[in-house]
Formats: C-alpha cells, sequence, structure tokens
C-alpha cells in the first residue's frame, strides 16, 4: 500500500473491521487489540467510532464486537449491482474492438459450462455455438471451467467429458491444467467447428473462484497460439479488471 497517497487511519479503521470480519466469532477489546497491534486509548476511538456508525456491534453484556446491520444493507446493494454481464459488457467490448474477434461470457448452469452472452465483431464468422450452446471440456472456456473446479458437480462433468472421448489424454491434460491455473488462460484448436479457435481466461472474485470465463473466438489463422503476443498481453490486462470489479486482488 502506498503510505502517501492513503488515508492511514482509514486503513486502521478497515483493518479491525477485517479482523473482527474473519473471526469466526465475536471477539473482545483485548483479542481484537492483541490482533491489530492497535494501542488501548487509539483502538477504544475505533471501536466506540465503528460501533457508532453501525460497521459494528458491541453486546453490551458480553462487551464482544461483531459486525454490525450495515453491512447486511452494504451487501444487498452489492448483490443488486453483482450482475456480470451488464458489469462486464464494456470490457467485452473492448476485447472484441481490440481483437476484431468475437467475445462469450461464459457460467456454469445447472450442471454444464454454457454461453450466455456473445459480443460479434465479424458477423461473417460462424463460431459454431450461440447463447445457451453447453461447451465441451476441451473448449478453451471448458478448460477454464476445469482447471477452477472446485464442486462435485464439476468434478463430474469432467469425468463424463472425459469418457466421451476415446483414448483421453488424461496425463496430458492434467499438465494443461495446471499450466491454466498458472498463466490464467487456456487455448482450444478448433473445439466446436472447423477452423474457428478461441482463448480464454478466468473471471474470479475475491475468494479467487471463477465466477465466469471470458472467450475470444476467431478464425484459428487469426488466433494466438500462447500468451506471448502483445494483443494477449493486452486481453490479459484487461481480464484482469474485470476480475478486481468482483474483488479479485491475485
Amino acid at each position: 500500500m502506498n503510505k502517501a497517497s492513503t488515508i492511514g487511519s482509514l486503513a486502521h479503521g478497515v483493518n479491525i473491521i477485517d479482523v473482527v470480519a474473519q473471526s469466526d466469532n465475536p471477539l473482545k477489546f483485548t483479542e481484537i487489540q492483541e490482533l491489530t497491534g492497535i494501542s488501548k486509548s487509539n483502538l477504544y476511538k475505533y471501536l466506540n467510532t465503528l460501533t457508532q456508525l453501525d460497521l459494528l456491534y458491541r453486546d453490551a453484556k458480553q462487551g464482544q464486537y461483531s459486525l454490525g446491520y450495515k453491512f447486511l444493507e452494504y451487501g444487498n446493494a452489492a448483490m443488486k449491482n453483482n450482475d456480470i454481464t451488464s458489469k462486464l459488457s464494456s470490457y467485452f467490448k473492448e476485447i472484441s474492438n481490440l481483437t476484431n474477434m468475437t467475445t462469450s461470457l461464459s457460467v456454469w448452469l445447472n450442471d454444464t459450462p454454457v454461453i450466455t452472452n456473445i459480443w460479434n465483431t465479424n458477423y461473417g464468422l460462424n463460431i459454431g455455438a450461440q447463447i445457451g450452446t453447453k461447451l465441451p471440456l476441451l473448449s478453451a472456456a471448458g478448460k477454464v471451467h476445469a482447471a477452477y473446479a472446485n464442486s462435485e458437480e464439476v468434478y463430474h462433468w469432467i469425468e463424463q467429458e472425459q469418457a466421451k472421448v476415446s483414448d483421453f489424454p488424461a496425463e496430458e491434460f492434467q499438465q494443461e491444467i495446471q499450466e491454466i491455473r498458472n498463466s490464467h488462460i487456456a487455448f482450444a484448436k478448433e473445439p466446436l467447428t472447423k477452423h474457428v479457435s478461441s482463448l480464454s481466461l478466468p473471471i474470479l472474485d475475491y475468494k479467487n473462484e471463477l465466477l465466469a470465463a471470458c472467450t475470444i473466438i476467431g478464425f484459428s489463422e487469426q488466433v494466438p497460439k500462447d500468451s506471448t503476443s502483445e494483443v494477449v498481453q493486452q486481453i490479459i490486462e484487461i481480464n484482469k479488471e474485470m476480475s478486481r470489479a468482483f474483488g479479485y486482488k491475485g
């Protein structure tokens, strides 16, 4: 954190809130002091201010602190403004204009990753998919969803998809999945239709969990094959901004 451009007292206040939020149980004054290292006199002022603002709640009988009801209000407001499509539409358009290729958004629905939005710049291109298309494991977006799998439902889908392919290269695939986790980008050559390839990047939230996949689709000779190209580096930076909109800090 750049101290020259931040307000220290505000940072201390947020740190206190973080400490209380991360605890499984309400905390006493002494416990908060031990965890934050703030002096008793200053901590008293912080806690008194945060309590008066309803950001913290103090149990009068036990003298313990927990999050205040204001966070319920903030949470509800955040949920209302958390629509992925409306929040990220401008970023997808920016990527389409930058690459002159089609971009799509895919999310996990029911038991499979599904395309929910498509932004076209090349209307003569048949990408082999439309809104509502269920994506296979070996598509770029499918690989992203597999790389960030965190539920039995997703693992089951991966097993089903692998079973569809005779002599599935399991070891090769696991290596690629690990590379995707490290590089945050997946590539696929003609996964849905001939002459059309894609690359896909994860949109992550504050828990480092996958919200959706951002996929760029174009003619195979136009789509970059690795992350070394300048345009891919630009896409990665735009993609990072997408994730930051949902609290990702990686």
